[in-house]
This record gives C-alpha cells, structure tokens and sequence, in this order.
C-alpha cells in the first residue's frame, strides 16, 4: 500500500492533471455509488448512466477547474500566514463555491438532457440549501487543507472530503431530477425510484 501511495503522490508531481482528472472521476462517480446504495436502497435498480455522468462531471468538466483553481490559490503571496489562510478560504468560499454549485447544477442538468430550462429549475430549488450546507463543510476543511496540507496534495485531500460531499449531490441532484420530471409529465414509474 505504502508503494501504491508513493507511486501516486509521485503522478501527482509529474502530471497533476491528469491525476487530479482520474481522481476527480473516480470520486464523483464512488460517490453517486454510495449514494444509490446506502442513501437511497437502489440495490439492483443501480442507475449506471447516472454513475458515468458523474464520474465524467468530476473527471473531465471538475477536476481541472479545480486543479487550475489551486494552482491560482497557490500562487498567491501574502505577507503572512494567517494573511494567506483567510485570503484563501475566502476566495474559495465566497467566489469559487457560490459558481461551483451553480457549474454542478447546470451540467447535470445539460448532461441529463434537461437543457437551460432544467438548469434553471434546479437551481432555483437546490443552490442555497447546497451552498449553505457546502460552507459548513468546506470552511473548516480549507482552513485544514491551506494550513497542513502540501499543495500538490490540496486537491487530494479536498476530494477525499468530496467523496461524502459527491454523495451528497448525487442525492440532491436524483432529487431534483425527480421533482423536474413530476412537473414536467415525465416522471419514471415509481417503481423505478424505490
């Protein structure tokens, strides 16, 4: 094991993006698993579309926004360490996870094939409950990651933190997905939901 993370850390140094993209997929999608099986009881119903949708959000549309976001946060020069923890946290906090939210709703959204007018609903219904609930997560997680963590780990940590966050939105996502097709008559049986 002790290889397989030395040979990993390495990767991270050598080809951030691409680890970072592998690890980003690998997440979101783990992370909708847990959330069809332990959240929601889906057993042998397990939706696999959904799976690779958000294995493709996290892998190719995510992970490096979020790798080129570190890189910028990284550069960042501040004349003191405590300058430099709350200047990050509150750029991350206050300008990347407010349009983080809205950039998951809406690619679900346009990858579900709902389009603009189901990116639309969706948020209305979902971005300040996730954006709140994202904060209390993710405030004392940065501090933790901007203090302790080495930098080419930063995103790392933050997605290992994302693998309980991922099933997070996957749920909030199913569900928003559901209350869009009921209002819009193309709702699945409810056999297919249980």
């Amino acid at each position: 094991m002790a290889s397989l993370l030395r040979a990993y850390n390495a990767v991270l140094i050598r080809r951030p993006m691409l680890a970072q993209c592998a690890t980003g997929g690998f997440l979101f999608g783990f992370g909708d698993v847990i959330a069809q099986q332990l959240v929601e009881g889906r057993g042998k119903d397990h939706d696999f579309t959904r799976t690779v949708r958000l294995g493709f959000y996290g892998g190719i549309m995510f992970a490096p926004i979020m790798t080129k976001w570190y890189q910028f946060l990284n550069r960042l020069q501040f004349n003191t360490p405590s300058k430099a923890l709350v200047y990050r946290v509150y750029l991350d906090q206050a300008v990347f996870s407010p349009a983080a939210v809205v950039f998951f709703f809406g690619s679900m959204s346009v990858l579900e094939g709902k389009g603009l007018g189901g990116a639309t609903d969706k948020i209305s219904h979902a971005y300040v409950p996730t954006l709140l609930r994202n904060w209390a997560v993710y405030i004392p997680t940065q501090v933790i990651n901007f203090t302790v963590i080495p930098s080419h780990l930063r995103f790392v940590f933050v997605g290992v933190v994302s693998l309980f966050w991922n099933t997070y939105l996957s749920s909030v996502n199913a569900r928003e997905q559901r209350l869009y097709d009921a209002e819009h008559g193309t709702e699945k049986p409810a056999e297919a939901w249980t």
